[in-house]
């Protein structure tokens, strides 16, 4: 296992991804419009049909060495996926459940100084079909090892190692922005 540097685009926040493997998380690849939204709404860049490219741990593998506080939080809909911004530099850098109960972050891989660590992608998530319909790649590796390791951090008590999450009260580090319809409405939602 590896410890991988990160850092949003213009280095204002930067910090470790601590032992990185592809046992010890999951490579996925997510062609969701609500991924594919997030990074247009704050690169401007619209992925297409390449999808979006996250590593799987939990919270506590993700240490920051500077600016933390930049750290801002946005949801197209808040009691689903939370999606961690630089407020810096505005790229999307996390993506988690918006409660810390359930130990889950997924890291933007082209955040990583270097992608070696987690290996290639190891699953899909919702892969266009062409009959319009979706599916998923390796299903027990993308949701079975989500579970396992929640599981596993919840046991050991690391789910409360989080920078994400106030835990006293269970709410986000920075306050959920949740875009206007006005943002909304040029994103593939």
């Amino acid at each position: 296992m590896t410890d991988v540097p990160f850092s949003c685009t213009c280095g204002g926040i930067k910090g470790t991804l601590h032992g990185a493997s592809p046992t010890a998380g999951n490579h996925v690849r997510c062609y969701c419009a609500y991924c594919r939204a997030a990074v247009l709404f704050t690169t401007g860049r619209d992925v297409g049909t390449d999808g979006v490219e996250l590593y799987q741990t939990t919270p506590d593998k993700i240490t920051f060495s500077q600016g933390q506080e930049k750290l801002a939080v946005f949801s197209f809909t808040p009691a689903k996926l939370l999606r961690f911004r630089a407020s810096c530099c505005g790229v999307q850098m996390f993506t988690m459940l918006p409660t810390p109960n359930f130990a889950f972050t997924g890291v933007m891989t082209d955040l990583l100084t270097d992608t070696t660590a987690i290996g290639p992608v190891a699953s899909e998530a919702f892969l266009p079909q062409p009959n319009g319909s979706t599916r998923h790649r390796s299903v027990t590796r993308l949701f079975g090892g989500t579970i396992w390791r929640a599981l596993v951090a919840r046991v050991t008590g690391r789910w409360k190692d989080t920078p994400f999450f106030d835990i006293k009260t269970g709410k986000p580090v920075a306050e959920i922005y949740v875009p206007t319809a006005a943002e909304r409405a040029n994103l593939p939602l």
